[in-house]
């Protein structure tokens, strides 16, 4: 889930929101990780303890809404993918010159591989937390060498000097919305974890992949907010790479290529799983040859980015569009939390219904807000 959370979209939210709110951004990150928090607990309890994936759930509630469900969050999630595989292709090219559509290729072909492994499972949660890592360990390093304004940063965390709920939305829509964070629930189910007994290794995983991805974000606003403190200029075309490329000069460029590489190619591969695993149900034919759905998901996206290409700002874009799938899928799980014929004995907390109910609601008022 952390992963597929931290794409090439994510890094270039958190750049450029940081050039518009500079300290006040904290404050944005605190807010989105307290609404995660809500979203995440509310969305795995209920998929877990059912036993069930999200689009079955909401067909067993009303035959069709499933199919709908299914529909947004493929969408969103190819949508999705051309960016993260542009954002493969752009860390090739930054690492070692080669252009950027044969990274892409090479890229897709990797994350291809991981699935036509005979352990793809195994495979894909250990090619993420080993990338993961590695992403956590450059942004540390940029983080030190740019000498960020730590104590305005933690004062405008907790007390911003201004606020924007635009950027709000987008960053819940690019941590839990969408596909995101039905990966690691969807996941779960896969290795065999579910019921209630299994509730405290789901809340502490939920709880985990907010926090780590939070983590990631906070040290990218420091990073981003040392170097425009510093008063270096920002390329639009690829704000993050500038932050690198200001931190540690051209050494600082390759290392900017390692990470959006190591942050695309682990979403390309969160991306296309989730994402076929909202078809996999509707058909036994679906869940026979998920994995070859799965290549093809990729293979699409792949060709998308071939023919679009200029994913900056799609990534803005689609961060902002999962913001609104986000309250329509937690919404319907909610009234699944209730239905006694779908949850049998369990009673899903009354603090965590009140929760996701008022996420709901920030959120539609968010929406309604950006129009």
């Amino acid at each position: 889930m952390a992963t597929s959370a931290v794409g090439p979209g994510f890094l270039t939210q958190t750049t450029v929101f940081t050039q518009q709110l500079t300290t006040s951004f904290g404050f944005i990150i605190l807010i989105s990780v307290v609404i995660d928090l809500c979203v995440q607990y509310n969305i795995w309890q209920i998929i877990t303890v059912s036993g069930k994936r999200a689009q079955d759930l909401a067909n067993d509630l009303f035959p069709g809404l499933g199919y709908l469900l299914a529909f947004l969050i493929v969408v969103g999630g190819l949508a999705f993918n051309i960016g993260n595989v542009a954002g493969a292709g752009l860390g090739i090219e930054a690492m070692t010159g080669i252009p950027i559509h044969i990274g892409a290729i090479g890229s897709a072909g990797m994350a291809i591989a991981v699935f036509l492994s005979k352990e793809a499972g195994k495979a894909m949660d250990s090619f993420a937390k080993i990338l993961g890592m590695l992403m956590i360990g450059l942004i540390l390093y940029v983080t030190f060498t740019s000498h960020p304004p730590l104590a305005a940063a933690l004062h405008h965390t907790f007390l911003p000097a201004k606020f924007d709920p635009i950027a709000t939305l987008t960053l819940v829509g690019g941590t839990v919305g969408g596909y995101i964070s039905f990966a690691g629930a969807h996941r779960l189910l896969d290795s065999g974890i579910k019921g209630e007994a299994a509730l405290p290794q789901v809340n502490r995983g939920a709880s985990t992949g907010i926090l780590l991805t939070a983590t990631i974000r906070y040290l990218l606003f420091l990073a981003t907010l040392g170097i425009i403190t510093a008063g270096a200029s920002i390329n639009p075309e690829n704000p993050t790479a500038s932050i690198f490329e200001n931190a540690a000069g051209s050494l600082g460029r390759q290392m900017f290529g390692l990470m959006i590489w190591c942050a695309a190619i682990t979403s390309v591969v969160g991306a296309a799983y989730t994402s076929i695993s909202f078809m996999r149900s509707f058909h036994p034919l679906l869940e026979k040859y998920h994995t070859y759905l799965t290549i093809v998901f990729i293979l699409i996206s792949t060709v998308v980015f071939l023919l679009v290409g200029k994913p900056v700002k799609v990534l803005i874009f689609v961060g902002t569009l999962n913001g609104f799938v986000l309250p329509a899928a937690l919404s319907i799980l909610l009234v699944v939390s209730r239905k006694s014929r779908l949850m049998g004995t369990y009673k899903h907390p009354l603090i965590l219904q009140i929760a996701g109910w008022a996420v709901v609601l920030i959120l539609i008022a968010m929406g309604i807000n950006l129009f």
